[in-house]
């Protein structure tokens, strides 16, 4: 994962790898009361509620058994930095986190500096209340963890739970949230859904990864730019809307179109985008894992309406498709009014317009690589 920049200036830096967090065990110097301490530890022995492992505690039990204030000052504030890495950040490895390659923002938060000033204000359980996920999904998936009874069930919400600390802890007022595990796109504005689109996601066989990006604008009447892997796969010629530029194959728009009439620009490195399609059939299947990759989003057109609001309605866009007799089509960027962030990710529990659950299916076995979050071995959080 990296190196977490604590911008430490009460204790040494932490480091958080593999879902190790590794303090230096220097001196700290905020001072605990008796009262902050049994909040520190009601906080500790609760962590299961939030599907975390409870951190390694016994250099804090065992400074508290010998009655040193000093020591104890200083393993409460390990614990506490440790606990509250492992709320804001998770506890997965990267190995565990397949096809993620969102960046998670909060990386780079002084936790010791909030936790010391916490203290001052006596306000220890605001700070970690506050560094859980603040989307609805997570506190509905913690809820559900409360009164699921049945292992297996419980195994996949705390995975999903852990998931959510992967991403910022904040999204922002105004996202698209995609899942691809659930076949659908969903727009968040002031933080609240305001509508979702059912979509198709990649095969098996060519996952869609989970990344971060930003919409700048939408291209009606797109080209597609063939990737080579496609054009080998499918052995492409220079054939109906195919054409050669000298690099690669490029597809004209038009009915055929791969990208159908619309594809949102989101530049990204890994090349994924949401896009219609032109087989629109697809979406009646129950399991829509069809795709290269990208996300293809239903009723594509009446979505791009939505995204640009009102500066270009659905009866304007809808003229950008007719043409004269012997005339192509003319591809024509939108930009949106302002840049909307999306976040591809993969939540096999997810919440659902009316409140409720939705349980999917797990189609690329990606939550069985997530160990299984509340037996790991504890020592492996503690302060080395």
């Amino acid at each position: 994962m990296g190196k977490i920049d604590f911008k430490v200036l009460l204790i040494a830096p932490a480091i958080l790898l593999g879902g190790d967090v590794r303090l230096a065990a220097d001196a700290f110097g905020p001072v605990w009361s008796d009262s902050q301490l049994e909040q520190l530890e009601r906080w500790v022995a609760a962590a299961p509620a939030d599907g975390l492992p409870q951190p390694d505690t016994r250099a804090f039990a065992a400074a508290k058994w010998r009655g040193q204030p000093a020591e104890i000052n200083r393993t409460a504030s390990e614990l506490a930095v440790n606990f509250a890495a492992a709320h804001l950040l998770g506890v997965a490895s990267a190995a565990e986190k397949a096809e993620w390659f969102i960046a998670d923002s909060d990386n780079v938060q002084d936790l010791a500096s909030r936790i010391a000033a916490a203290l001052e204000a006596d306000q220890l359980d605001a700070l970690f209340t506050s560094l859980r996920p603040e989307h609805p999904a997570y506190a509905a998936l913690r809820d559900a963890l409360a009164a699921e009874t049945d292992p297996a069930k419980r195994e996949v919400l705390v995975r999903n739970m852990e998931r959510w600390r992967w991403l910022p802890r904040s999204l922002g007022p105004d996202y698209l949230l995609a899942n691809a595990a659930g076949y659908e796109v969903s727009l968040w504005r002031g933080g609240a859904r305001v509508k979702s689109w059912p979509a198709i996601s990649g095969k098996v066989s060519s996952q869609t990864p989970s990344i971060a990006a930003t919409v700048t604008a939408v291209n009606f009447n797109p080209w597609w730019e063939v990737p080579t892997s496609i054009a080998q796969e499918s052995n492409l010629s220079v054939r109906g809307s195919f054409v050669w530029n000298g690099k690669r194959f490029r597809q004209k728009p038009g009915p055929t179109n791969s990208l159908g009439r619309m594809k949102l620009i989101m530049p990204n490195s890994y090349n994924i985008y949401l896009h219609d399609t032109p087989s629109r059939g697809l979406f009646g299947a129950q399991q829509r894992a069809f795709s290269h990759g990208c996300m293809r989003v239903s009723d594509a057109l009446g979505f791009a309406a939505v995204l640009l609001e009102n500066s270009y309605d659905r009866q304007r866009i809808d003229k950008l498709f007719k043409t004269e007799e012997g005339e192509e089509l003319k591809s024509t960027i939108v930009a949106l009014a302002k840049p909307l962030p999306v976040y591809v990710t993969y939540f096999t529990v997810d919440l659902t317009p009316d409140g409720t659950l939705a349980w999917h299916k797990d189609i690329y076995k990606r939550d069985v690589k997530i160990a299984t979050v509340q037996q790991r071995d504890s020592a492996q959080f503690a302060a080395k």
